[in-house]
């Protein structure tokens, strides 16, 4: 693979897209080549993202049809792919086609829900609307990059940030063989996983000094974790998954409670997770329950656990944006692209966000 490859950013104005760009701007292997934007073309980066003024520099946001044109144009280039859900899917269906027309091959990671579900029904009955280009769905994997050593496509489509946390916390129990299927989650996320536009009842000053459920038992990431956790394990797990709007910008704390299959204590419980997750460089299982400030604007997960010989509850802590989202997604490129899988990744969190 080449030392070097140019990365283009689309959908580039949210705080995903931010994330994105603040990683691949300290990336040593992934030169930005464009960030796109249908909302802004030709207007300063820096205006979006003044936080990153001093690394943008002069840097302006390129229409889509110019990232699909540079797309066509460059040999090989690393796309990430922050389009929202149910635009996503005809834009790179348009970007793959007309870059396969030239003989490009770009390699894309794309964080919205349309390529994640291999079921185009399921996809469908849950956004309830029709996949704009359900044969390309054959050529993205979904999985968290901890789940899956190599993904058989060309392309990966990443989890959901909600998704991320809960199997992370998950999966290993069912691998393991050590719960019975039935999961229970309850999980707390920041108002940052609602997106950059305003909405009533997740817009940050509604959210602020409160906590409350939402959607319980019928969120649209529960297919998805069911699917995933059913590839990552084989077993075909049954969560009752409740998601909470909590009154922090970013962070999710996920738990997750399981009835055990045979007597573990505490000890036994963290044990079986450090083996599951050994050699995984950013996921860290801990002693104590694991707090969101400690993995806060990082790619790392801490994780830990608690069994009273019959019941065992797993806790999860990850960014919304970088883990569960854009740090996730570069984690996929780098490996992808034949990278080290922790390429721009390695910065701890700050800790007093």
């Amino acid at each position: 693979m080449s030392a070097r490859l140019p990365a283009i950013i689309l959908g580039g104005t949210g705080y995903v897209a931010g994330e994105l760009l603040r990683l691949v701007l300290g990336h040593p292997r992934l030169p930005l080549a464009a960030i796109a934007s249908d909302s802004q073309p030709g207007e300063p980066v820096a205006q979006a993202f003044p936080h990153l003024a001093v690394a943008c520099g002069g840097l302006q946001y390129a229409s889509l049809e110019e990232a699909m044109v540079l797309t066509a144009q460059l040999p090989r280039s690393a796309v990430l792919a922050a389009a929202p859900h149910g635009v996503s899917h005809k834009l790179l269906d348009a970007l793959l086609t007309r870059a396969a027309i030239a003989g490009a091959k770009p390699t894309v990671v794309d964080i919205s829900a349309d390529f994640r579900y291999a079921d185009i029904a399921e996809y469908e009955k849950v956004y309830k609307h029709a996949h704009g280009a359900p044969a390309r769905a054959r050529e993205f994997t979904c999985a968290v990059p901890e789940h899956l050593d190599r993904a058989p496509t060309p392309h990966v489509a990443h989890p959901g940030c909600l998704s991320t946390a809960t199997l992370l916390a998950s999966v290993p129990l069912l691998a393991l063989d050590l719960v019975e299927p039935q999961i229970f989650v309850s999980a707390v996320t920041g108002s940052t996983g609602a997106g950059r536009s305003p909405i009533a009842g997740t817009h940050h000053p509604q959210r602020h000094s409160d906590l409350y459920a939402y959607n319980a038992l019928t969120h649209r990431h529960a297919s998805e974790i069911t699917a995933l956790a059913r590839a990552a394990s084989g077993v075909d797990g049954r969560f009752a998954f409740v998601p909470h709007s909590g009154p922090f910008a970013r962070g999710i704390h996920a738990t997750v409670q399981a009835r055990l299959k045979k007597r573990l204590d505490t000890a036994a419980a963290i044990a079986a997770l450090r083996g599951f997750y050994a050699n995984r460089p950013f996921v860290r299982v801990l002693d104590e329950p694991p707090r969101m400030k400690d993995v806060i604007a990082s790619n790392y997960a801490h994780l830990s656990a608690v069994a009273d010989g019959n019941t065992i509850v797993v806790m999860s802590v990850i960014d919304n944006l970088v883990k569960g989202a854009a740090g996730g997604a570069l984690q996929w490129m780098n490996r992808l692209l034949g990278f080290g899988e922790t390429d721009g990744l390695t910065a701890p969190a700050p800790g007093w966000t």
